[in-house]
Parts: C-alpha cells; structure tokens; sequence
C-alpha cells in the first residue's frame, strides 16, 4: 500500500533529523565541556600516561604528572629524576587524552607555596629560567612573584664559604626547578 511507504519515508525522515540534532546536541556540549577546562584540569587529569612538556627554552621535559597545582605541575621521570615546571614555562604539551575525566590528582596552592615548602626543606636546586641560564643553589626566600637563590656547588652545603652568589629570579622567567 502507498500508504505505507509513505509514512515509512516519514519515519526515517524523523529519525534522521532526530539524530542529527543530537549529534549537534553533542557537539555543542562537548565545546562548552571544554571550555571550561584548563591547563590544571587537562594535567591532574593525565593520569599514568606519559606526557611531554616543551619549554620556553626547547627543552623538553618528559614523564608522569605526579602532582599539580595552580600554576605549576610535577614531572616524575622514568629514572626518578622530579621537575617541578610554571605553567609559564611552557609552551607545549602532548600525551594528553582529549579528555579531563577519571580519577585526578591536583593542588589549589601556587607556585610561591610549593617553593616555599622547597625553601624551608632547603633542598639543593637546579634551576633554568626563560634565558636558559642555569644555576644552582638553595632557595632562601620566596616573595609574591620572585624567589631568591644562593647559588652554590650542588655537592657543598649552603655555608658562607661556599656561596658563589644570589640571584633573584621573577616567577615569570622560572622555566624548571629539579633537585641538584
């Protein structure tokens, strides 16, 4: 009957309309989802998936976000060497899905917290800032936007006679702290 061909026509119309907006449905959600995710949300989102950072240097610094907070985010190496690197450091990421969902790790505290905690631990440092110049040292104080390293050899402890100098570094030019 014609009736019937008809009226099937009309189904997969309706049907194929009905898919098609929810795939636009989808698509729209999917762009808003996205954008309201950052840098933060995409890295503690990473998981054990290895990830590479490119720096504002052309260093590129690889292996498993082990923690990140506002503003910076901790690169565990296969061979256990720690990079704590500022967002501002960096100019590329890849390894990241295209997703920021599962189980994540991630800090509220900021740049100036997590260095802090490595200045009151006095931890021998090395760092690199935007120039690529490197030095070594303990940080002895962290300011809003700057730190302040003594440089020293990495195998000499912080002691007047071993100091080769003081640097203050804006966290803006910091590109990568590690452990000297």
């Amino acid at each position: 009957m014609r009736w019937d061909s008809l009226f099937d026509d009309l189904a997969a119309q309706w049907e194929a309309e009905e898919r098609r907006e929810l795939d636009a449905e989808v698509a729209d959600r999917t762009r808003r989802e996205r954008g309201v995710l950052g840098l933060y949300e995409r890295l503690a989102a990473a998981g054990p998936s290895p990830v590479g950072l490119t720096l504002r240097t052309g260093l590129v610094v690889s292996g498993q976000v082990a923690d990140v907070g506002d503003g910076w985010v901790l690169v565990g190496a296969p061979g256990g060497a720690v990079s704590l690197v500022p967002f501002a450091g960096v100019t590329a990421v890849t390894g990241l899905s295209s997703r920021a969902a599962g189980e994540s790790v991630g800090r509220r505290f900021g740049l100036g917290y997590a260095l802090r905690g490595l200045s009151r631990d006095r931890a021998v440092v090395a760092l690199i800032d935007a120039g690529g110049g490197q030095a070594t040292g303990t940080i002895d104080g962290v300011g809003r936007d700057v730190l302040e390293l003594t440089e020293h050899a990495p195998d000499l402890p912080r002691r007047p006679e071993n100091v080769t100098g003081r640097r203050l570094v804006p966290f803006d030019a910091l590109v990568l702290v590690r452990p000297a």
